[in-house]
């Protein structure tokens, strides 16, 4: 593991979870306005929900805060169960009275794909870059919908995805029929220049991938890799997911 990348490793899910929160809370209160990059997925659920229930108990304001899509399935309607971009108002941006203006996805309702991945791209770069990327780490390491292989100076563009990925997603939506074959991401170029990044692994089927993205040298086949050369990174893992990725697996830092 390089060693410019932090690491918490935690018991479990809910340490992981309130871990996570943790960190979104202190960057929120030193910068209300900050610009933040989500990930769905079932991961990073449980960070959401102790936002919410620090808003709720009155400790946490995110109204200022402006909140940007990391990925969205192709070829779906605006009210599609499956939007990733609904997801995210469900689960984040609702719960925690971001303003719509505040909010951006990356295909806003055109049906140019290409056209709305330069266009998003420039909105990023308008406002600011990224303050903190919140991402998962896929089973075969891509973040976002960086498939491998993908390397570290791709854009936000459209792309197909893989078998692993159409079968991690099958349990979202009710088997692999259902997951859409195509999708939008936030292209490694722009992950990889978040001025902070926040990689949430959870359970002992990500052990083997996140050993990979930590402890071998980078490579196009596990994009996750590149967050080696990324400014600032932490890597936030529970006892499962760790394992011997680095170390000890009861190590905090």
């Amino acid at each position: 593991m390089r060693p410019g990348m932090h690491r918490i490793v935690v018991n479990d899910y809910d340490d992981l979870s309130r871990s996570g929160a943790d960190q979104i809370a202190d960057l929120i209160a030193t910068k209300p306005t900050a610009n933040l990059l989500l990930a769905t997925g079932n991961t990073p659920m449980g960070i959401y929900e102790d936002l919410v229930r620090r808003r709720h108990a009155g400790t946490l304001d995110a109204s200022s805060i402006r909140v940007f899509q990391l990925d969205e399935y192709l070829g779906l309607g605006p009210d599609d169960r499956r939007s990733l971009f609904g997801w995210t108002t469900r689960s984040f941006v609702k719960p925690l009275g971001v303003p719509g203006s505040n909010v951006f996805a990356i295909l806003n309702g055109s049906d140019d794909p290409e056209a709305a991945c330069r266009s998003y791209e420039r909105k990023i770069e308008t406002a600011g870059g990224i303050d903190l990327a919140i991402l998962g780490l896929g089973p075969n390491g891509h973040l976002g919908f960086n498939e491998p292989p993908s390397g570290p100076d791709l854009p936000t563009r459209a792309v197909d995805l893989t078998p692993e990925s159409i079968e991690s997603n099958a349990g979202y939506w009710g088997g692999p029929d259902h997951v859409p074959r195509r999708a939008v991401t936030v292209g490694m170029k722009t992950l990889l220049a978040a001025r902070r990044i926040l990689l949430v692994v959870s359970g002992t089927h990500k052990r083997g991938i996140l050993k990979r993205t930590v402890a071998y040298p980078p490579t196009p086949d596990v994009p996750a890799s590149f967050l080696q050369h990324a400014a600032d990174v932490t890597v936030l893992a529970d006892r499962e997911a760790w394992g011997d990725a680095a170390g000890r697996v009861d190590t905090r830092s």
